[in-house]
């Protein structure tokens, strides 16, 4: 943790880390998006790229707004992080990349061969480390902050049903 998170928030962000799976991230103003994370050291490491989940700008980018949930499912702390990238064949990676590789779900192969694929397809493994005052209680927003659905290449017209024969309704 930093010394620039206030004192009284500081605990809440350390245990929200702590039990996180999915993180809200939000990269220059855009959208956030759910992805799923690991905690580590105080930290989220998360894998975007190829083959895994997107984070446009993540790699790239050097701070992130982070929202984590609750127990109850509810947002409870908005945090910015500085994102870092972890490199292959760095003591962090050799570290980190198995433990992410481990709690991946539904992964093709043994996470040292997901590691090796991160590896060969270019992945990125993010290091998202609190870095500044925490958003927590009170001054989260009130609303719900609901957003329309975004466009999706997974989104189809439905039809209307077929009937074989007229359905009588009950009187």
């Amino acid at each position: 943790m930093t010394d620039e998170l206030t004192e009284p928030t500081a605990p809440l962000v350390e245990e929200a880390v702590k039990k996180a799976a999915v993180a809200w991230v939000s990269v220059a103003d855009g959208p956030p998006l759910a992805l799923w994370c690991v905690p580590s050291d105080g930290a989220l490491y998360l894998v975007s790229g190829p083959g895994e989940q997107s984070a446009p700008g993540l790699a790239a980018a050097e701070t992130a707004q982070v929202t984590l949930r609750g127990d109850h499912g509810g947002r409870i702390v908005t945090w910015p992080a500085r994102v870092s990238r972890v490199r292959p064949g760095s003591e962090e990676w050799a570290v980190q990349a198995p433990l992410v590789a481990t709690k991946r779900l539904n992964a093709p192969g043994s996470p040292a061969e997901l590691v090796e694929r991160w590896i060969a397809t270019d992945c990125a493994l993010n290091r998202l480390t609190p870095a500044g005052i925490p958003t927590a209680g009170e001054s989260l927003p009130t609303d719900s902050l609901a957003e329309p659905p975004r466009d999706s290449p997974a989104v189809r017209v439905t039809r209307r049903p077929f009937r074989l024969h007229r359905v009588r309704r009950p009187r």
